[in-house]
């Protein structure tokens, strides 16, 4: 390598409206914001926002609308009682009122919303319809391109935030193609860019590590930066485990919702009702039916018919085409033989449970001026898409009041010291031990300590307290990591974001001393409810140390405001 490729061009960019991540909350959120102001949108994305975040394959339903005959309040009550208790209820409620249009709105860019025989949407269970979503995400980057105000960032990494006397400046970013630090400043930020896939040891190891529900490039970059920055975390113990096809990772919403399938075991025993039927506990009994030898579990699709048939391979097509190809390689479609179901490895996602910043009703975090949507943002579970767009929507909109105020310049002398940092990691020599295998290393500890697949999920004080140790030796050895190039280079910068979110999952898991939620946080020291836990959670790094905390539950009809 040249010597000058170990060196790295500073760029400053100044925007009025940052948003880190152009997926599901951030595209809204930049919709949104131009339609408001006339102010400048500045989308940093890490891939391509055509084909980024999660919904890069495309999905076959919208999963959080309130369907006819239902209220929003409706929805805030089902998504209390699947997190036993632990969510923001004002959260949940300025959320659910904005589903529906969301949907309608994204109808109006182009989106299929199929319908029914009087011209109404399709209703697919209690609150879903059904679509054609493969290009959902293009149609979102298309509606972004057509605005002159907005500029987006391709191939960019995002990696830390610029904070100043806790009110944000901007963040601090590298691109994955050049030798560049770009210092981007904001009168406003948003932080969009999705949970945490990769923390723990996946399914399928080694070379098809890939080959899991959540999108693996999403590295807890957004809970990395805020931890860091020390705002307030909520919830980081509310694992997400999703409950999924074998071996595919498909989704088995559509199946158990779409065709009513149920989830049997190797004796045709009906056991969901055995458990309940909250998400945590779908999978926890399919967990327990398989560790007491009544496995293999499935979802029981024998004698669908023709027509059903046809329409799961039809609708898997447009979300996870490797399980349509399963079935039409083996011949054995569903309608033949039921499909087999197994656990996922957990995930941080706060679009599917409480995890992530603690917000106010705005979406502000605690750091004045950054605010968070989608995945990131804690207390409010079951957003799915039309959630996170609602999230978006909030967010910009009280970024437009925000950004009356200048933008601030960041410190001459902090930016020459993060370039350093970064350029260390470019001039070292190769050393012994890759990212690769400090990852898998990481995987491993988090697994076996800390509650992933190969424990069945469960955890103890004492094997946490373990995991914490290993997970902070791998720091120190990422510290000697070197980088050949700028994509390597990113890779430390994931392996960072990763190793800062475990030490904090640690500790909030270690913290609630209770089994709330079977196998998303399955304490075998602790194995029942607490009422001594009916709170919160939270978490904030003060000089160095993390610190937690816990919050008394926000009441029925109560707002929280910072």
């Amino acid at each position: 390598m040249e010597q000058v490729n170990k060196m790295l061009r500073t760029e400053f960019l100044e925007t009025d409206f940052l948003i880190i991540g152009g997926g599901t909350a951030g595209c809204y959120a930049a919709l949104t914001f131009s339609e408001q102001s006339c102010g400048r949108i500045l989308i940093a994305d890490k891939a391509d926002i055509r084909r980024s975040g999660c919904l890069a394959a495309g999905v076959n339903a919208i999963n959080a609308y309130i369907v006819p005959g239902k209220m929003p309040q409706d929805y805030v009550d089902y998504a209390r009682n699947d997190a036993q208790g632990i969510v923001r209820g004002d959260l949940l409620l300025t959320m659910a009122e904005r589903l529906n249009r969301t949907a309608q709105k994204l109808e109006g860019l182009g989106l299929t919303i199929l319908k029914d025989e009087q011209g109404g949407y399709t209703i697919r269970g209690n609150r879903n319809i059904k679509i054609n979503g493969e290009n959902i995400k293009p149609i979102l980057a298309d509606a972004v391109s057509k605005k002159p105000e907005i500029t987006v960032m391709n191939r960019v990494n995002v990696f830390d935030y610029l904070v100043k006397d806790n009110r944000i400046q901007g963040a601090y970013a590298v691109s994955i193609d050049e030798p560049v630090l770009y210092v981007l400043t904001a009168k406003a930020v948003l932080c969009a860019t999705g949970g945490a896939a990769g923390l723990y040891r996946p399914n399928h190891p080694g070379f098809s590590r890939h080959k899991m529900w959540y999108p693996p490039f999403n590295t807890g970059a957004g809970y990395a930066m805020g931890i860091l920055a020390g705002a307030e975390m909520t919830t980081l113990e509310m694992r997400f485990i999703a409950l999924r096809c074998k071996d595919t990772i498909a989704p088995t919403g559509t199946l158990a919702q779409g065709v009513g399938a149920k989830q049997i075991n190797s004796q045709g025993e009906i056991y969901e009702q055995k458990y309940g039927l909250t998400t945590s506990q779908r999978l926890h009994g399919t967990v327990t039916e398989n560790r007491e030898g009544r496995g293999p579990c499935t979802l029981r699709t024998i004698g669908i018919t023709a027509e059903q048939d046809e329409d799961l391979q039809r609708a898997y097509l447009n979300m996870a085409p490797s399980q349509t190809l399963r079935w039409l390689e083996s011949g054995e479609t569903p309608r033949i033989k039921n499909v087999e179901i197994e656990g996922t490895e957990p995930y941080i996602v706060g679009g599917h449970t409480a995890s992530g910043y603690w917000v106010d009703t705005n979406r502000e975090t605690t750091i004045k001026g950054l605010f968070a949507a989608g995945d990131v943002a804690g207390g409010c579970p079951q957003k799915y898409v039309t959630g996170a767009f609602a999230e978006g929507e909030i967010a910009a909109n009280a970024a437009v009041s925000y950004i009356s105020r200048e933008a601030a310049l960041p410190d001459a002398g902090q930016v020459r010291e993060k370039k350093l940092w970064l350029e260390q990691f470019l001039s070292k020599e190769k050393t012994s031990v890759t990212t690769d295998e400090l990852e898998e290393k990481m995987q491993s500890v988090m697994d076996q300590y800390a509650g992933g697949i190969g424990s069945d999920y469960r955890f103890s004080e004492d094997s946490l307290s373990i995991a914490d140790g290993k997970v902070q030796d791998i720091q120190r050895q990422a510290n000697a990591l070197a980088a050949s190039d700028m994509q390597e280079l990113v890779y430390i910068l994931e392996l960072r974001e990763r190793l800062i979110l475990c030490r904090s999952v640690i500790a909030h898991l270690a913290a609630r001393r209770e089994t709330r939620w079977h196998s998303f946080a399955e304490n075998t020291d602790y194995p029942d409810i607490s009422s001594e836990m009916e709170c919160y959670v939270n978490s904030r790094l003060e000089n160095g140390n993390l610190k937690i905390f816990l919050r008394p539950l926000v009441g029925e009809g109560e707002a929280y405001e910072h």
